[in-house]
């Protein structure tokens, strides 16, 4: 099966209903973002997808943190791997912190109830940023 590949850096990227779908079903993906020596580092996140967008929350001192405050790149792998079929929905984008807000307390709610580890471990307005992903490029397969 060939992968859907789709790139534009000037219009908003638009999922189809299986990418949708998907995307909404998962709650879990790894990000890879380059440290200033051109290193990469990839790490997993919780994340929401809300209006063709990735939100995910970080701390300020996390090496992604810092490595996206000089580096606004992202990609960002949402995938199920089996034996049997693999499924994947890959994006490449930049970033935006959102650290304080009416976007940022919307964002907090939604986490705060999906997510038990939100729950277990609070924190306030200011001590943790979100990070939103803008896609610019998508590749899909195995959601068929």
């Amino acid at each position: 099966m060939k992968p859907k590949t789709h790139q534009s850096h000037n219009k908003k990227i638009k999922f189809t209903a299986k990418e949708e779908k998907f995307l909404l079903s998962n709650e879990a993906c790894r990000i890879a973002t380059v440290t200033a020596y051109n290193t990469p580092h990839i790490t997993p996140v919780s994340f929401i997808f809300k209006e063709g967008k990735f939100f995910f929350a970080t701390d300020y001192g996390t090496t992604k943190y810092k490595n996206l405050e000089q580096n606004p790149k992202i990609a960002l792998a949402v995938d199920i791997f089996s034996s049997v079929n693999n499924k994947a929905v890959i994006i490449h984008g930049t970033v935006n912190f959102i650290e304080s807000g009416t976007m940022y307390k919307e964002l907090y709610d939604i986490f705060y109830r999906k997510f038990d580890w939100v729950r277990n471990d609070p924190w306030k307005e200011g001590e943790a940023p979100f990070v939103q992903v803008e896609p610019y490029k998508k590749i899909s397969w195995g959601l068929d």
